[in-house]
This record gives structure tokens, sequence and C-alpha cells, in this order.
């Protein structure tokens, strides 16, 4: 296997496990606001402020993995 065929399989590697990360992280968020909502509707307002700024801060760290892979991709030191 060639180096160019590892950087891209470390690519894949890094967004695919980026987004699984990212995807149960929101979702185990999401069923928690939920939770938390039934129990005490009358926070709900600050609870989703909390909820929309960590649902932003998880996507970031996957679309900071995703720059990083793009630049193994298109900037690649052992091409």
């Amino acid at each position: 296997m060639t180096n160019v065929a590892m950087v891209a399989l470390a690519c894949g590697f890094i967004i695919g496990l980026g987004a699984i990360g990212a995807c149960i992280g929101i979702a185990l968020m999401g069923g928690k606001f939920f939770e938390a909502s039934a129990r005490q509707p009358e926070l709900m307002g600050t609870m989703q402020t909390n909820m929309f700024l960590l649902a932003g801060l998880i996507d970031a760290a996957f679309l900071i993995g995703v720059g990083v892979a793009m630049m193994f991709a298109f900037v690649n030191p052992f091409h």
C-alpha cells in the first residue's frame, strides 16, 4: 500500500469517526434535553440556549477534523 493510499484511508477514518462521534454526542445531548425539559418546563428557554451552544461546539470539533483531513488530502507531504 502506497503512502497516498494510506493518507486517503486516514482521511476517511478522520471524517468517519468524527461524524459518528458528533452524531452520538448530539443525540445523547438532545435526549437529555428532552428529559430535563419534561422535568422542569420552566427552565426550557435557558436549557435550549445551552443545548444549541453545545451542539455548535460539538459540530465545530467535527468540522475541524474535516479541515485537517482535507489539508492532508490536498497538501499531501508524501506525494
